[in-house]
């Protein structure tokens, strides 16, 4: 029954138009390496989906080579999704692409209201050409400052089209804009997928291996006993160590499994009722990551 299933992590991709979000998904939907995801977005129209990738395709519903979908949900969010709660093959992650003027914070209240659904990350794509430029703009300054402010992960993008004095600028701006949230560098959207999902691979597997994988670095911390299991995440997320995401299982002193999620400076710690293995796989950027105290 549903109710027995575990929750499935919802990624809300926001972005203005001519951000990269199109482009992002297509490249998370060609490297789903097994994961069965389901794209949500408002028309098929929106999302130009790669030939190559559809299998079939009617009015509502597209079919990706490798057990993936994507589904047009119109006005009927909430309808969408209850539909895939519902059905025999519940997906692993679902994306919800939004418009380009969506605020994302509005999707993650309307997942919020659904059994068996719980938000993973609010993404928002940026063009790092024109972003700043565009959040200056009397009409739609507004609208893309909100998105950014409610932003666990920025993807910034077309990277290769500033130089280096313009991008540090940018992420100086983007620290005030987005206080809070990681901010990815890309070129043409390739951002590692475990980057981005909630389903991050078990500590014994590690980071799945792809082309973009050149930008990101993973580790699987495998730490004593813990004294103090919420404050060793708040230092996961506090102290600038440059962890993208963090998922697996720790023991405190007294043998309690403790299940932990991270992304960016947003954390879940709760007591699992199952023993695990011992693990926690921690993905950042390569060459910014700082483990040091955090080893076994």
């Amino acid at each position: 029954m549903m109710q027995n299933r575990p929750s499935v992590p919802v990624t809300t991709i926001g972005g203005y138009l001519g951000s990269g979000k199109t482009t992002l998904v297509n490249h998370l939907l060609r490297n789903a390496n097994g994961r069965k995801l389901a794209v949500l977005v408002n028309e098929f129209g929106d999302l130009p989906i790669d030939e190559d990738l559809i299998e079939s395709q009617d009015e509502t519903l597209i079919s990706i080579a490798g057990g993936c979908i994507c589904c047009s949900f119109g006005n009927d969010l909430i309808g969408a999704l209850r539909d895939m709660l519902g059905g025999s093959t519940v997906p692993d992650q679902i994306l919800i692409e939004t418009s380009g003027v969506a605020i994302p914070s509005a999707i993650v209240a309307t997942v919020a209201l659904l059994t068996g659904l719980h938000s993973d990350a609010s993404l928002v794509v940026v063009d790092a050409e024109t972003v700043r430029t565009a959040a200056r703009d009397d009409y739609i300054g507004d609208t893309i400052t909100r998105q950014l402010s409610d932003a666990d992960i920025v993807v910034v993008n077309k990277g290769d089209l500033v130089s280096d004095t313009a991008k540090q600028e940018l992420a100086d701006w983007l620290s005030d804009v987005a206080p809070g949230s990681v901010i990815l560098p890309t070129e043409f959207g390739r951002v590692a997928p475990d980057a981005i999902f909630g389903c991050v691979a078990e500590p014994s597997h590690g980071l799945t291996a792809h082309h973009s994988d050149a930008l990101f670095e993973s580790i699987t911390l495998h730490p004593d006993p813990i004294e103090d299991v919420p404050n060793y995440v708040h230092r996961l997320i506090t102290e600038n160590r440059g962890i993208v995401r963090a998922k697996g299982y720790v023991y405190d002193m007294m043998d309690q499994c403790w299940l932990i999620q991270v992304v960016g400076q947003r954390s879940n710690v709760t007591r699992s009722d199952q023993a695990k293995q011992n693990g926690l796989v921690c993905i950042g950027l390569r060459g910014r990551c700082d483990f040091s105290g955090l080893r076994p």
